[in-house]
């Protein structure tokens, strides 16, 4: 019902914006999730970069309005109703937004955000593998079966237990989001999971713990580095709004060049907008890491799209990751 009720509140905003077919939007309505994978988002919000661009393509004063959304599935549902310009997530929502929507909406991604590696972190001492999971296990993660997260799980079960046993551990998965997951993990109180497919920063949260550790990672499961978060759109939005799609890429490029480029002031920029208890060194730490980096190149997002074809998860195969983004980046060394 709440989910409902801030829908219908965006569709007024929405619905006062829209003009004729000629004109660009003049309101654009972006939705983020929580965490440091969403810095150079960040950056745009408090920057107004976005704003700058599109006064400077003579679109005149944009009004972008940033909304939080916990998930990738609640993105497209909130994208399928029209109620959202932009949304951010992780791989394989967008994957699943792309498939679901040929012939139609024809969601496709306009960037990537980051590269990052995402960690399986157990308070389970008996678990050193994937292959250590029994019943009495819970896992949890952003969407049981449609988050980024739980594609990966379902590619180390695949490795560990045979490809017809892709989905082994998908009964053990529960949804819960990383602040709560995180919550639940170091409490030694609470028994409800004994682990949690994380992402930055609340699994280096987690493992300060000694009594957590890490059982595998997405870039062990990949055998290299891969796109965490990504940002889509539909195609009519791209095509009705040239200006300001490009105005966007560009206010995304100069966040993320301002991130990797200033490492301390985007580490006091995010503790002061998240309001996290993280110490800036921690958060300068984390930028510096050399597994870590934010780029609007998408890498391995198409091997993420093979696997899920392959599984059935979505009915389209792309012949590219060029397939599955607009334009606007096909010139990028992406994968």
């Amino acid at each position: 019902m709440r989910l409902r009720s801030h829908f219908m509140t965006l569709g007024l905003a929405l619905g006062c914006v829209c003009g004729s077919a000629a004109a660009e939007l003049k309101e654009l309505v972006i939705a983020q999730q929580p965490g440091i994978g969403y810095l150079n988002l960040m950056v745009m919000k408090e920057q107004k970069l976005i704003e700058k661009h599109a006064a400077a393509a003579g679109l005149g004063d944009v009004k972008v309005t940033w909304e939080a959304i916990s998930s990738g599935a609640a993105m497209n549902e909130a994208l399928n109703a029209e109620k959202l310009h932009i949304a951010s997530g992780g791989v394989a929502p967008l994957i699943f937004a792309w498939a679901n929507s040929q012939g139609k909406q024809d969601y496709k991604g306009i960037a990537s955000l980051n590269t990052m590696p995402l960690y399986l972190n157990t308070k389970n001492p008996n678990i050193k593998s994937v292959a250590d999971f029994t019943d009495k296990d819970k896992i949890a993660l952003p969407a049981v079966k449609s988050s980024i997260q739980a594609v990966t799980l379902q590619m180390a079960a695949a490795a560990a237990f045979g490809d017809a046993n892709w989905s082994k551990l998908d009964a053990l998965t529960v949804t819960m989001s990383h602040p709560e997951a995180t919550k639940k993990m170091l409490d030694p109180a609470n028994s409800e999971i004994s682990a949690h497919f994380s992402s930055p920063p609340f699994q280096y949260q987690q493992l300060k713990n000694a009594g957590i550790h890490t059982v595998t990672t997405s870039y062990d499961v990949l055998n290299g580095v891969s796109s965490f978060n990504v940002l889509w759109a539909s195609s009519k939005f791209a095509r009705e709004n040239p200006k300001l799609l490009d105005s966007f890429i560009k206010a995304l490029d100069e966040a993320t060049q301002f991130v990797r480029a200033n490492r301390d002031a985007a580490a006091a920029l995010y503790l002061r907008v998240s309001k996290e208890s993280t110490s800036p060194k921690e958060i300068v730490d984390f930028l510096s890491d050399p597994y870590i980096e934010f780029t609007l190149t998408p890498k391995n997002v198409w091997r993420y799209s093979n696997f899920m074809a392959k599984t059935g998860a979505i009915k389209v195969r792309p012949t590219s990751w060029r397939d599955m983004f607009f334009p606007n980046i096909h010139d990028r060394s992406g994968s």
